[in-house]
């Protein structure tokens, strides 16, 4: 039915394009035919439109790795500095949540950790829709951002820093074996909003792989039960794409955004001082609209990433 449903909107996508191009077509030619100069520019404008319309869509086509189509999770994480950086990982939390709504994606709260004054420490999303992992997998790396502080009563320039990590939703089609040996189970109380019986009862529960390092949470549910299944669900997606990273590296000499997701390693800058200035370092994409990306609009940068991702691959995509 996934696979059904895609191709049934790839083919309406085409269909929609071809009828608008159409209609701006025969506007173009009657305003010709009666000399009208502003009905030539709407159609050409319109033809404008179609171009970056069919770009995205073309890019969409190549989305064909194992897990592309499906949803997946989002892990932000502040970097240190406190306070300044949990703010700036709330502001993140905003933008990618803006981005899902505006593609018509779903969002889920999985956990968050709230920072000691604002903003928040961590927090993982799950992002529900057609290729949200094909799209969202070109963010994971290191966001910088330079700004006036709000906190800073000396209203002085600070730089913060925050981490994503994206990693698909594994559905039953795909197998991963993990052994309970290997993994180790905590409860705790849940923090943040949730009602007294989430507050008063072991209802989270964090999932460690000793053999990976990699750990999971979930407090996102009332009931421990249910916190496990999800927390376990995670573990499994999480090993699912650390196995996509070894096999990307393998087939690309040169590390890109996703196989080094250190501190270090940035891949975007969003300045507001002393100049407004997004740019992309991967790619050089940039903008002056800095308000626009912040409310998420990021569908230039994700574009031109998976272009470079699928021109670096020699235009395969099946290993992620």
């Amino acid at each position: 039915m996934r696979e059904r449903t895609r191709l049934d909107g790839a083919i309406a996508g085409f269909r929609d394009l071809e009828a608008k191009m159409d209609d701006a077509r025969t506007l173009i030619e009657l305003g010709e035919a009666e000399e009208d100069e502003d009905s030539i520019a709407e159609g050409e404008e319109q033809l404008r439109g179609l171009r970056d319309e069919a770009a995205r869509r073309e890019l969409e086509s190549l989305l064909s790795g194992e897990a592309d189509g499906n949803d997946c999770y989002l892990e932000i994480n502040a970097g240190a500095g406190g306070t300044e950086a949990q703010d700036w990982a709330r502001m993140m939390q905003r933008m990618y949540v803006r981005w899902a709504e505006g593609q018509g994606y779903s969002v889920d709260y999985v956990e968050e950790s709230e920072g000691e004054e604002a903003g928040i420490k961590s927090c993982t999303l799950q992002v529900k829709g057609l290729n949200a992992y094909g799209w969202l997998k070109t963010e994971s790396g290191v966001h910088r951002l330079v700004r006036i502080s709000p906190f800073d009563s000396s209203a002085r320039r600070h730089t913060s820093f925050a981490s994503v990590w994206v990693f698909p939703v594994i559905d039953d089609s795909i197998d991963i074996d993990i052994q309970d040996k290997d993994c180790r189970i905590d409860t705790y109380r849940a923090s943040g909003a949730g009602g007294q019986h989430v507050n008063r009862t072991d209802s989270a529960v964090r999932i460690t792989h000793m053999p990976s390092g990699i750990v999971v949470q979930c407090q996102s549910e009332r009931s421990q039960h249910q916190n496990r299944h999800h927390a376990w669900n995670m573990l499994r997606a999480r090993l699912y794409e650390a196995e996509l990273q070894r096999r990307e590296a393998e087939a690309q000499a040169l590390a890109d955004s996703k196989t080094d997701i250190g501190w270090g390693h940035q891949i975007r800058s969003y300045v507001l001082q002393p100049y407004q200035m997004v740019k992309d370092l991967r790619t050089n994409i940039e903008t002056s609209d800095t308000q626009g990306v912040l409310d998420g609009d990021l569908d230039r940068f994700m574009a031109a990433a998976l272009a470079a991702r699928i021109e670096a691959m020699g235009g395969d995509t099946a290993a992620g």
